[in-house]
């Protein structure tokens, strides 16, 4: 008799990827903006002065000349702000005009405006020499530097520009990374949130699923799968495919998962069940066109025995152990239409015989619908069970087969998958 698995609270694998991606991205956006530094630089100056002399002859450290521009007030720094301009040079003594703070008192209310102005550009503050604290206000408020206006020489100023760009650069590179870390935490938080934890204590199973959505940078797609057992000692377990790619389908998903443990629990299985989630679906749904596919199992409390009931959905793997299991498809001979698209519709149930040992491994059409290779033809169910047959071969089993058949497809692929791909794998082991 097979011992009971106890119930385990850990979240199901899903992959997502684009998390990593982004934080690597945006590296190599900091590397790439470094490098940029090699070009000629321009230099914005923000002064009343309006022949410009405040600033000597400049050069950078190839011996190139700094290009300079002299903008009066505000309103032609806003003007002269283009994308090639790389830093601001402020002079602090510059009045900040129609601004409530500076009629208050505040001594940096012209800083304030630039910076709102221009947030991704270098600031160098000019201030009166002498006046060290405002000018360490000014970069506690945000300026890269800070300068004395009348020791200004033009080594002094070449080389406080190349480092506040530099430096700005480098902040804006390490905010950047801080905020893809901290989104990739919030979307662990959220998978940990939406996707199921199967209910499962007292079955004489075991569980592997895998997620990875098609869309980049999402958390979920469009598939949906769950796994609960009642309290008669039936285990049901599910997967399901809204059709497209948006986040309002992967919400759809959700609610048609939540709503088919509800009802499981509740007692409903089968035709009757179905017939409830393609209510749900109907009412649920932002679009007429929207429908799902479906595939449900209720495996006996013997579980030598199972229900099959599939709306649309292809048909899962039955693997038995031997000295090479071979995988082949359950019976699709009744296969049902797809979850909202015809009003009345019926779903039949076929028993299935299990054995004594078997794996069960449920999945959506994006493990099949991948190519075999850049432009050629899709994998399909056919190239699917050859690909199972071959990992279960090199025993692979449970979880690392799972992780080796999504694997295996975007590499076959030639790239990421455009489809949501789940996978769900009991297995019970005598």
């Amino acid at each position: 008799m097979p011992v009971p698995v106890p119930r385990q609270r850990a979240v199901p694998a899903a992959e997502c990827g684009p998390a990593q991606v982004s934080a690597v991205a945006l590296t190599e956006e900091a590397h790439r903006d470094t490098a940029a530094l090699g070009a000629a630089l321009t230099v914005l100056l923000v002064e009343d002065d309006p022949s410009g002399a405040l600033v000597p002859e400049l050069r950078d450290s190839a011996g190139r000349p700094i290009r300079v521009r002299t903008a009066r007030n505000l309103t032609e720094a806003g003007r002269l702000l283009t994308p090639d301009v790389n830093c601001i040079l402020l002079d602090l003594a510059l009045p900040a005009a129609g601004c409530a703070d500076a009629e208050g008192g505040d001594e940096l209310a012209v800083l304030r405006q630039v910076l709102e102005l221009a947030p991704r550009h270098a600031v160098i503050a000019l201030t009166a020499s002498g006046d060290a604290e405002r000018g360490a206000e000014a970069v506690r408020v945000g300026a890269q530097d800070y300068l004395f206006r009348d020791e200004l020489d033009s080594r002094l100023l070449s080389r406080a520009i190349r480092y506040a760009v530099e430096r700005k650069r480098s902040d804006t590179a390490e905010r950047r990374l801080a905020e893809g870390r901290l989104r990739a935490q919030e979307n662990r938080r959220l998978e940990r949130g939406l996707l199921p934890t199967p209910l499962l204590e007292g079955a004489a199973l075991r569980f592997a699923a895998r997620y990875r959505p098609g869309r980049s940078r999402a958390l979920l797609g469009g598939d949906f799968y769950d796994a609960v057992r009642t309290p008669d000692g039936t285990v049901h377990a599910m997967i399901g495919d809204v059709c497209g790619h948006g986040p309002d389908e992967a919400a759809l998903g959700v609610e048609l998962r939540i709503a088919w443990r509800a009802l499981t629990l509740a007692g409903l299985c089968g035709d009757e069940l179905l017939g409830t989630l393609q209510e749900v679906l109907e009412h649920e749904r932002s679009d007429e066109e929207i429908f799902a596919t479906l595939c449900t199992v209720d495996i006996a409390p013997d579980g030598r025995r199972a229900g099959l009931c599939l709306a649309g959905h292809p048909a899962p793997l039955l693997i038995r152990p031997g000295a090479t299991p071979v995988p082949r498809l359950l019976p699709f001979d009744n296969n049902g239409p797809a979850l909202g698209l015809l009003p009345g519709a019926r779903w039949p149930r076929t028993q299935v015989e299990l054995g004594a040992e078997w794996s069960l491994m449920l999945y959506t059409d994006g493990l099949i619908e991948g190519r075999t290779s850049p432009g050629g033809p899709r994998l399909g169910q056919d190239g699917m069970l050859d690909m199972i047959h071959r990992q279960l071969s090199e025993g692979l089993r449970g979880e690392e087969l799972l992780r080796a058949a999504v694997s295996e497809v975007r590499h076959l692929n030639g790239d990421e998958l455009t489809d949501d791909v789940a996978v769900v794998l009991l297995d019970r082991v005598a």
